[in-house]
């Protein structure tokens, strides 16, 4: 399972922001993305928080990264909520946030195969964020394990390594794959 649905009020939702600090007089909060998808924060968008708090987004500053939550207008209350993780679920996800061409959500890509041809490597049990780039982390098929290959290893998630990801076949097919396993 994605870390972005651990510690989540309900194993339906993902988790795409954390409240920091307030700013200003009027109970504005910094706010921490975990997504790529900033423009779901927009005005009257609802997010249930760890505590199963719904709330309610009054503004966002996506240029400032400030957030200002219905009901909270003062620096204290909004202190109330400082470090809170903010989850929507799946289908509001897809509701809220466009997708380009050849481009996926990581959560319908978690637990696909991944092939490097028509060998079996492993499966993708979560992409991880390193600096800017992001890589997946397969946790390796059993049948490599037991040839004395790692139990798991990162694939950096760039054109030049993932060729093709179907989401109906729930594959996701590599190159350089191998070399990448065998030298971990």
């Amino acid at each position: 399972m994605s870390n972005r649905f651990r510690n989540s009020p309900d194993s339906n939702l993902l988790h795409v922001a954390t409240l920091g600090r307030t700013v200003a007089l009027k109970g504005d909060m910094k706010l921490n993305l975990f997504t790529d998808f900033p423009e779901q924060f927009k005005k009257n968008a609802t997010f249930t928080l760890d505590s199963g708090l719904v709330i309610t987004i009054a503004s966002y500053n996506p240029e400032r990264e400030l957030v200002h939550i219905v009901g909270y207008d003062t620096p204290e209350s909004a202190k109330t909520l400082t470090n809170a993780k903010l989850f929507t679920t799946l289908e509001e996800t897809r509701e809220r946030c466009s997708l380009k061409e050849g481009e996926y959500f990581w959560f319908d890509l978690i637990g696909l195969s991944i092939y490097e041809g028509e060998l079996l490597l492993g499966k993708l049990d979560e992409i991880e964020r390193i600096g800017v780039q992001d890589y997946l982390s397969i946790k390796t098929d059993a049948a490599l394990v037991a040839k004395g290959l790692p139990e798991s290893f990162l694939i950096p998630y760039i054109d030049a390594f993932v060729l093709k990801a179907d989401l109906e076949m729930k594959k996701i097919t590599v190159e350089g794959g191998l070399d990448l396993l065998e030298a971990s």
